[in-house]
């Protein structure tokens, strides 16, 4: 596991931006797996900005997103699809064809997320970006005695909806599940790259760097058995983490 600490977030996102941006310069037709929440924010802004100088092309780049919630239309602000086209695909030059995001409208949601992973399973991605939750929790994988290895449709725990009720109106408006890639479907990404900043994220990674035990309880505890992780962090997070 390899460990950038920066000075703070807009040099975490440039950090990350360019591990992207030389993936996609190397590879034209990169298979990227995107997240959302404000962790890859910043780097997003550095792709678009990198992106409109001419030094990558997302022409022929594919991509899918870790996650959706259940039950929010398109357009819904706080729906992830919104969110991607707002801070990314709206702004490059990528073909919305070639951008996947998990439709999670509709009743048979199981057969959904059967039909998302079938997707998945057709590309290998190059790259998957993370942020982790206050708990552990990497996509919507939250914390328990047993962590699918495929997308799946997941019960979301209190705390994710406390702290993802900043993106609603009220606590009440949050969605109780999701769709998510599994851990399986994530580790599958030839490279991991997770983005951590702030004093709020210190359990999840000191857990990940100094804990001896891999728990399904602390879903990104996980990431010590994949072969190729970059996690990048702030350094008021390193000086609570790193000892």
């Amino acid at each position: 596991m390899k460990v950038i600490v920066c000075k703070d977030y807009d040099e975490m996102s440039k950090e990350a931006a360019q591990i992207f941006i030389k993936q996609i310069q190397e590879k034209h037709d990169s298979v990227l797996g995107l997240a959302t929440g404000s962790s890859p924010i910043g780097m997003y802004k550095e792709l678009i900005k990198a992106n409109k100088e001419g030094s990558i092309d997302f022409k022929d780049v594919i991509t899918f997103n870790l996650d959706e919630y259940v039950g929010l239309n398109k357009d819904h602000p706080a729906s992830y699809y919104y969110f991607m086209n707002e801070n990314l695909f709206d702004h490059i030059n990528i073909d919305k064809k070639n951008t996947h995001i998990p439709h999670a409208e509709g009743t048979d949601l199981e057969k959904t997320a059967k039909e998302y992973e079938e997707s998945l399973s057709h590309y290998e991605i190059d790259i998957q970006v993370l942020g982790v939750g206050k708990n552990g929790h990497i996509g919507f994988n939250e914390p328990g005695d047993d962590l699918s290895s495929v997308t799946y449709v997941q019960e979301l725990s209190e705390s994710t909806r406390v702290a993802n009720s900043r993106f609603f109106d009220d606590i009440d408006d949050v969605p109780k599940f999701a769709i998510t890639m599994g851990v399986g479907s994530i580790f599958k990404a030839k490279k991991i790259v997770l983005i951590a900043s702030g004093t709020q994220k210190s359990f999840a990674i000191d857990y990940l760097f100094n804990s001896k035990k891999i728990s399904s309880k602390v879903p990104v505890s996980l990431l010590n058995l994949h072969p190729d992780v970059t996690v990048i962090i702030d350094e008021k997070l390193a000086s609570l983490v790193i000892k």
